[in-house]
């Protein structure tokens, strides 16, 4: 079967209006750049994005919340974009903020099927409120709900046109998770291959999760934060 398509617009060709997107990716690492840009460039809005943060101001995620397309975040860690602090605080953003390894699970949940699970984690704070809460040896759980989303977004370093995926080190993060949740999962690459040319064994995702793929171009492999010494240090 052939899942290739040629550019990211084409890939997003049914994305539309109040859309749930999974956006795989780790601070700015591991980011679906084309995709992201591709969903700016067609003016979608109304979007619930589910990610581990929304980029920075400018990259990632970011250029999205910068044209106010999207209208719901579900993520984890937010502390470095300014856009989103001002619409959060301004009435314009609504965000549903889940501590990480719960937002993870939520997500893996959702993929395997799972529809809820018990967690200790965020017991006795603004996390549990309005869920349910059991004892499990002696420990006070609360309740947390799967993850899914229409599309889901994620981007790795070789893929094949059957759509097995192999991730770069931090990469392999939220991505595996978030293809595996998605009633449509399209995938960029830095490097499309033919069936055969990826070793079996060092397969991260295989290419049942993906039902799109395409070859990404100018990837600029952004740093959020860049510190360095001068020379007489």
């Amino acid at each position: 079967m052939d899942k290739v398509y040629e550019t990211a617009p084409d890939a997003i060709f049914d994305v539309e209006d109040d859309a749930t997107l999974m956006s795989g990716g780790f601070g700015l690492c591991g980011n679906p750049e084309n995709l992201i840009r591709a969903v700016n460039d067609k003016g979608i809005e109304g979007l619930t994005v589910i990610s581990n943060n929304c980029g920075t101001d400018e990259y990632g995620l970011g250029v999205l919340l910068q044209d106010l397309q999207i209208d719901k975040m579900v993520s984890s860690y937010v502390g470095e974009n300014k856009n989103f602090e001002q619409q959060f605080l301004g009435g314009d953003l609504e965000v549903e903020l889940n501590p990480q390894g719960t937002l993870a699970e939520r997500i893996r949940a959702g993929g395997a099927g799972i529809p809820a699970f018990y967690t200790p984690t965020g017991y006795g704070t603004e996390v549990a409120e309005g869920k349910d809460v059991r004892w499990f040896d002696g420990k006070p759980c609360i309740m947390e709900t799967a993850l899914t989303a229409d599309f889901a977004f994620v981007k790795a370093q070789r893929g094949d046109t059957h759509g097995n995926l192999v991730f770069n080190k931090t990469a392999r993060n939220f991505n595996p998770l978030m293809a595996q949740a998605a009633d449509v999962t399209i995938a960029e690459v830095e490097e499309l291959v033919e069936p055969g040319e990826l070793d079996p064994d060092e397969i991260h995702l295989p290419g049942i999760f993906t039902q799109r793929i395409l070859e990404g171009e100018h990837y600029e492999k952004w740093i959020e934060q860049l510190t360095t010494r001068s020379d007489d240090e």
